[in-house]
C-alpha cells in the first residue's frame, strides 16, 4: 500500500475510530465544531490550505444534510464590485446593496441574502430570472435576465440599468477553477470518515481522484451545484460548490 494512504489509516485507527467528537472545548454555534475535532485527531491544520488536506488526500467528513461540498469557492468577478453598476467606495455597502437587489429577504433574520430560492442554478431559470450557465470557455457564469424576472413588482427593485437581459452577476473562470478543483481532488484523490446513528466514527472510506474536466461537466449536469449563503453582514461569499452524497459514494474504491 502507497506510504502516505496508510499513514492516514493509521491516524484513523489510533486517534479516531471508535470514537465520538469532543467538541465540549469548542465554539457551540460554530456549524464546523466536529469537523474541526477530526482534523485536529488526523494531525490536519485548521485553516485555508489551498492544496489537499493530507499526503495528497482531501479529507471530507460525514455529513447529516445529504450533500458534501468540495470548496467554498469565490467567484472571480461580482457585480457588485463592478463600478458600471455599483458606484459606491465601499464594496460591503455595494454587497448589501445588491443583495437588496437580486437576493430575497429573510424576516426571521431581518435582513438580506442571496441564498436559497435565490440562487441560480444549472438548466434552470428561477422565478428571479437567474440562471447558471456553463459557457464555451468553460466558464461558470451567474446571469440575470429582466424578461425572464416573474415578479410584480421588479421594476421597482432592479435599477433601470440592469433592466435588462444576460446581466452577469458572477463568473468563475475556467482557469482558476481548475486550480482550486485539482489541487485539492487531483493529486491522490480523497477520504471520507464515516460515523454510526451513535455518531461513533467506525469506517474510512477513499475515492479516486477528481480532474476539472469531469468536474465542469458535472456543473453542466446539474450534479455538481452552487449552493450560496451570502447575507448581509458578513464579509465571506460563502459561495460553496457541492454534489449529492450519493455522487461521492459513486467515486469510493476502498472501505478500511
Amino acid at each position: 500500500m502507497e506510504e502516505g494512504k496508510q499513514e492516514i489509516i493509521n491516524r484513523f485507527n489510533n486517534n479516531v475510530r471508535g470514537k465520538k467528537p469532543d467538541i465540549s472545548n469548542s465554539n457551540q454555534q460554530h456549524d464546523g465544531k466536529s469537523g474541526h475535532w477530526l482534523e485536529r485527531q488526523m494531525g490536519i491544520e485548521v485553516n485555508n490550505r489551498t492544496e489537499a488536506d493530507l499526503f495528497g488526500y482531501e479529507m471530507k467528513n460525514q455529513t447529516t444534510s445529504g450533500k458534501t461540498t468540495f470548496g467554498d469557492w469565490s467567484a472571480d468577478y461580482y457585480i457588485f464590485k463592478d463600478s458600471k453598476y455599483f458606484t459606491s467606495r465601499i464594496i460591503g455597502v455595494n454587497r448589501d446593496n445588491f443583495m437588496q437587489i437580486f437576493g430575497t429577504y429573510k424576516p426571521d433574520k431581518d435582513r438580506y441574502s442571496w441564498s436559497g430560492e435565490v440562487v441560480p442554478k444549472i438548466k434552470k431559470i428561477n422565478r428571479y430570472g437567474q440562471e447558471l450557465i456553463v459557457d464555451e470557455n468553460k466558464d461558470i457564469i451567474a446571469v440575470y435576465s429582466f424578461e425572464k424576472d416573474l415578479r410584480k413588482d421588479k421594476a421597482d427593485i432592479i435599477p433601470v440599468n440592469m433592466q435588462i437581459n444576460d446581466l452577469i452577476l458572477a463568473r468563475w473562470k475556467s482557469n482558476s477553477m481548475k486550480k482550486k478543483v485539482e489541487a485539492k481532488f487531483n493529486n491522490k484523490g480523497w477520504f471520507k470518515c464515516l460515523q454510526n446513528n451513535l455518531g461513533v466514527y467506525t469506517a474510512i472510506q477513499f475515492g479516486k481522484p477528481i480532474t476539472f474536466e469531469s468536474w465542469i461537466d458535472l456543473v453542466a449536469e446539474g450534479v455538481v451545484f452552487f449552493d450560496s449563503g451570502m447575507y448581509q453582514g458578513n464579509n465571506r461569499p460563502y459561495s460553496q460548490w457541492r454534489a449529492l452524497n450519493d455522487f461521492w459514494d459513486s467515486l469510493i474504491i476502498e472501505t478500511y
